[in-house]
């Protein structure tokens, strides 16, 4: 695999919408029995993707009994609402959301097929932390404009200008242990790493490493980090604990903010992961994924 440490903009369409909140009171939704989480595929049969197709089916209905189709969890529900007209507006009483955007880091190329690998942890909601359910989606080139320094508390973020002109590549699967999916023919041309070998789990360990990453501009850059601490395997995202060490890299960014996710953790020679999660009290550590694990959720192997 070839390491990256890419900062993209990504944007995520999800499979139906989904219900992030209900209105407080009695409500159409709540008289239904639909509860936050859940994931509307269709009304009366006809597949939704939109908050615009949901309105527009429920002034179709204007108040008729409408089918919902719902996803909770592996269950497959029918339930049955009528919507409430407010100020002229056919509603449900529930918040609604089907897409996603925002910033993070490109962790590997798969030369042999085109796949690449990103954030080592899936895109979830913010409201009711759920993996958001994929429809389609794709990711940008983007430019670090600025850069929100982490302190304790706060975990700080990237900012970036998204080039909105085209896309750099597909989207296919959101799992919890990353975002996977196909750069674009031109894209890959432009990648001139060298690629490098997978480490299992087992050959890594405690002590000094790097990670590839983008905090200014274009400029992917190699930082000094310390993995202090390697966690049972069973874990999916937070198999090792890092301390950046880099005193360049804490002088910009203060540790790791959020957007760095997906940067690579390479260890003698190797790509070994991926950074995941900031701490809270204390941004200059933070998370890593096994590489391994990002592989496997990827449907590749890590020979």
């Amino acid at each position: 695999m070839i390491p990256l440490g890419q900062a993209v903009g990504i944007k995520l369409f999800a499979d139906g919408v989904l219900v992030v909140a209900l209105a407080d009171g009695p409500t159409p939704a709540r008289a239904c029995g639909l509860r936050q989480g859940d994931i509307i595929t269709a009304m009366d049969g006809a597949a939704v993707g939109s908050t615009e197709q949901v309105q527009d089916l429920l002034a179709d209905t204007a108040g008729a009994p409408i089918v919902l189709s719902v996803r909770r969890g592996a269950d497959a529900l029918a339930l049955t609402a009528c919507a409430r007209e407010n100020n002229g507006v056919w509603q449900l009483g529930a918040w609604i959301r089907d897409s996603m955007a925002g910033i993070g880091t490109l962790t590997y190329y798969d030369p042999a097929t085109g796949q690449y690998g990103a954030l080592g942890h899936g895109i979830t909601d913010v409201d009711t932390a759920q993996l958001m359910p994929l429809a389609s989606g794709a990711i940008m080139e983007t430019t670090v404009k600025a850069v929100k320094k982490g302190a304790k508390g706060d975990p700080g973020e990237l900012k970036g200008d998204f080039d909105l002109t085209r896309d750099s590549g597909t989207l296919y699967a959101n799992t919890e242990c990353g975002i996977f999916g196909k750069l674009s023919a031109e894209d890959a041309a432009k990648i001139v790493g060298a690629a490098l070998p997978v480490a299992k789990k087992d050959e890594v360990k405690t002590g000094k490493a790097t990670i590839l990453a983008t905090v200014s501009g274009n400029e992917t850059r190699e930082y000094d980090i310390e993995i202090e601490k390697i966690y049972s395997p069973s874990g999916s995202t937070r198999n090792l604990l890092l301390h950046v060490t880099d005193e360049e890299l804490l002088t910009q960014t203060g540790g790791v903010v959020q957007g760095m996710s997906g940067s690579a953790i390479l260890q003698d020679g190797k790509i070994i992961g991926a950074v995941t999660h900031v701490l809270l009290d204390d941004p200059s550590r933070g998370y890593g994924i096994f590489i391994e694990n990002m592989l496997s959720a990827a449907g590749l192997s890590s020979e």
